[in-house]
């Protein structure tokens, strides 16, 4: 059962909130006031119907005396029981705690793991999937940083999304993505097991990471290698190590002046990242075990060819279907993963 004294104090809140911003206030504070009551607003909606359910139940039930409005009552008392626990559950989601990055822009980071060239080209595969999935939401999707193979694979790259809810949906693709087909190199015939990482972060603006000048080496460099379209033979290439926890970036544009602000952003990023795996560790001892943790070196999917399915090992979710997930079909399995994570949630509420 939900505490009612919590429920009135959201509901008090939200009342505030309405009541201030008929007032009017300067135009700072009226920003703050907004995002608050646009966060709030939803869950005061779903208390007003949960408690609207109730009052009606409790009509309908005195009404059982009234020998006028005994037969009204008994058809409505069912239906009204059958739509509490719905509501009940509804409002209990809305109540969840709320990751405060999940409204936010993602820098995601795909990188080929074992299997060589095959690797490369399937770290493309999943840039391609994600390209796909940010179009088919509406998102921006901007490669800031691209490392290409003689193949047409990806030795590494960094990207963009903005958008509604970016990390809400994309948190959960962190971690290692595996593949196994026959590669296109392979004259044999035989299947392969290649893997790819990748990284999804929260954008950081300055006022969530300060970065002191100090703590920050900043090399310029000749930019090598195949590279593709970003890379060039100037000593444009930036890298940037954070000095207290050893974090480097590299970006290799052809603008020294472009470089140092894609080094900085995804600095920020990563060190903004760092901080909330450090609050998240201290929240659970068992972190590993959580849907969405972020933990780069934990197996989360595999992707199977020859069978033509995807199997995420998180969930013990199986789709027979990856030509359809690999041109952007995300929503299904990215819809079970936070099903999964709010159902740990309320059962940790419950506890």
């Amino acid at each position: 059962m939900i505490p009612e004294e919590r429920l009135e104090q959201i509901l008090q809140r939200f009342q505030y909130l309405e009541a201030a911003m008929a007032e009017g206030v300067s135009g700072a504070e009226i920003a703050d006031l907004a995002r608050e009551y646009s966060e709030i607003k939803p869950v005061a909606e779903q208390i007003t119907a949960y408690r609207q359910l109730l009052t009606d139940l409790e009509d309908a039930e005195a009404m059982l005396a009234d020998p006028d409005m005994k037969e009204l009552a008994e058809e409505e008392i069912p239906a009204l029981k059958v739509a509490l626990p719905g509501a009940e559950e509804a409002l209990q989601l809305a109540l969840l705690p709320k990751d405060a990055a999940d409204a936010r822009p993602a820098m995601l980071e795909i990188r080929p793991g074992t299997g060589g060239d095959e690797a490369a080209l399937f770290a493309g595969d999943l840039l391609r999937m994600y390209q796909r999935y940010a179009e088919a939401r509406g998102w921006k999707f901007e490669i800031i940083e691209e490392q290409a193979t003689e193949l047409g694979g990806i030795k590494e790259v960094v990207a963009h999304i903005k958008g509604e809810n970016v990390f809400a949906r994309m948190k959960y693709e962190s971690g290692v993505h595996r593949v196994q087909r026959v590669p296109v190199t392979e004259s044999s015939g035989r299947i392969h097991t290649s893997a790819a990482t990748v990284a999804v972060l929260p954008e950081a603006q300055e006022v969530d990471v300060q970065i002191d000048p100090g703590e920050i080496r900043i090399d310029t460099m000749r930019a090598s290698g195949a590279g593709g379209q970003h890379v060039n033979t100037t000593d444009s290439a930036v890298r940037i190590t954070h000095i207290p926890t050893g974090v480097m970036v590299v970006s290799a544009e052809k603008s020294q002046h472009r470089n140092r602000e894609i080094a900085m952003q995804v600095l920020r990023a990563r060190l903004y990242d760092l901080e909330r795996q450090r609050i998240d560790g201290e929240r659970s001892a068992d972190r590993a075990s959580q849907v969405g943790s972020g933990d780069r070196s934990e197996r989360i999917r595999t992707y199977n060819f020859p069978q033509g399915r995807m199997s995420d090992h998180r969930i013990n979710l199986t789709l027979y279907k990856l030509d359809q997930i690999l041109q952007g079909d995300l929503d299904e399995t990215i819809d079970a993963l936070t099903a999964d994570n709010q159902a740990r949630l309320l059962a940790e509420m419950g506890q």
